[in-house]
């Protein structure tokens, strides 16, 4: 038999740690707090409105940026919370989550050998992205327990190569968020050169203890230099529905597009419909913060009999718990033994690290139901 041979465009790409630990906890039965989606129902005034879409007739494909209904809306939003102005017909684009929002502005403008500063530990979809495009990831290790940026180091990683910046905040897996001193400081830095700023906000409208979100499109010089992308599937509890959204300067907007037409040419008719609707009443999102943060409240304060140490988590819903104090087994090592033998999964920070760094943390999701926190809690005290 004939096998054709092809070479991997991305070779050293293995199966992700979500779907490892995903596929172990499955098989002991583990309570989950891996994987970054809540185990309770969305609102189901949002289900009814995407069922009056479809049965409304809109059944059919949207526009390619998406349904103006909703591209105002989000644009509005943004004028609310931010006061920075998008433009909804030339400057916002609804995209199929914020993965697809994030891989088609870093394939519109990177280049072979071109460079991308990544803030690590970061998420798992930039770096591929990057390389697929023929580009050369640029790492910024973070340390614990603070995870905070030295930018006097992140100035020294700046080339002639560098086309774009990659950031993250609220930040997954760490809990950290940019100040506004952070900001202004990358500001600073970024406005002398050409350098393409990709801002990565899924997590806009969680934040804790009166902490506030510092967009990107906060500051004028970094909005005139970024993409900014978001989801609503974190923000509304619908991660299966694969709906988010980019907003960026006209001029970047349209190479966006270019490649955004090609990728999904469009986003799901009927969600769109009944997000633009949702978004009107803009306690949908502006309570997220107190909803969360009651349970994020929940699960640091079930944690003061624990051999575990922490930082309450600023934003997004995962907290770092470090186990220094129990074991000195790997991250990977120790998150698979608390599934085999203790019947809760997290996900090993190793994974996010540069190099696999292991710094003895996991992460844990605490977007799950009361009962299932408490299960959690109790299991982790034991330990």
């Amino acid at each position: 038999m004939y096998y054709m041979e092809h070479k991997s465009k991305l070779p050293n790409i293995k199966t992700t740690i979500f779907t490892t630990i995903g596929n172990l906890a499955r098989k002991h039965n583990a309570i989950d707090l891996s994987q970054g989606f809540p185990n309770f129902e969305s609102d189901p005034n949002l289900i009814k409105l995407v069922s009056k879409a479809m049965n409304s007739g809109y059944n059919q494909y949207a526009p390619m940026p998406g349904y103006y209904g909703l591209r105002e809306a989000i644009s509005e939003k943004i004028y609310r919370t931010h006061n920075y102005e998008y433009h909804p017909e030339t400057e916002t684009t609804v995209t199929v989550g914020a993965t697809q929002a994030i891989f088609t502005a870093i394939s519109a403008f990177v280049h072979t050998n071109d460079e991308v500063i990544v803030i690590k530990p970061a998420y798992d979809c930039y770096e591929p992205a990057i390389i697929l495009n023929g580009g050369i990831p640029v790492y910024l290790q973070l340390n614990t327990p603070n995870y905070q940026i030295d930018w006097e180091a992140f100035k020294k990683l700046i080339t002639s190569k560098t086309k774009m910046v990659i950031i993250n905040t609220p930040h997954n897996p760490t809990g950290r968020m940019l100040t506004k001193e952070d900001m202004l400081q990358l500001q600073a830095i970024l406005k002398p050169t050409n350098i393409i700023l990709l801002s990565d906000e899924v997590y806009e409208h969680i934040a804790f203890d009166g902490k506030i979100h510092e967009s990107a499109c906060r500051y004028p010089d970094l909005a005139n230099r970024s993409f900014i992308c978001a989801s609503f599937g974190k923000t509304f509890h619908v991660t299966g529905w694969k709906l988010g959204y980019c907003v960026a300067p006209v001029t970047l907007m349209k190479e966006f597009r270019k490649v955004h037409q090609f990728a999904v040419f469009c986003v799901d008719h009927p969600v769109q419909r009944a997000m633009a609707a949702y978004l009107r009443d803009e306690n949908h999102y502006l309570n997220l913060n107190n909803f969360y943060q009651e349970k994020r409240d929940l699960f640091i304060n079930g944690l003061s009999s624990s051999r575990f140490d922490y930082t309450p988590s600023e934003g997004t819903y995962f907290q770092l718990l470090d186990y220094s104090n129990i074991t000195d087994d790997g991250d990977e090592a120790y998150a698979k033994h608390l599934i085999i033998e203790k019947s809760i999964a997290s996900i090993p920070i190793s994974s996010f690290n540069v190099e696999n760094r292991n710094d003895n943390v996991l992460r844990f999701c605490f977007a799950k139901k009361k009962e299932s926190l408490e299960r959690a809690l109790e299991v982790l005290c034991s330990i």
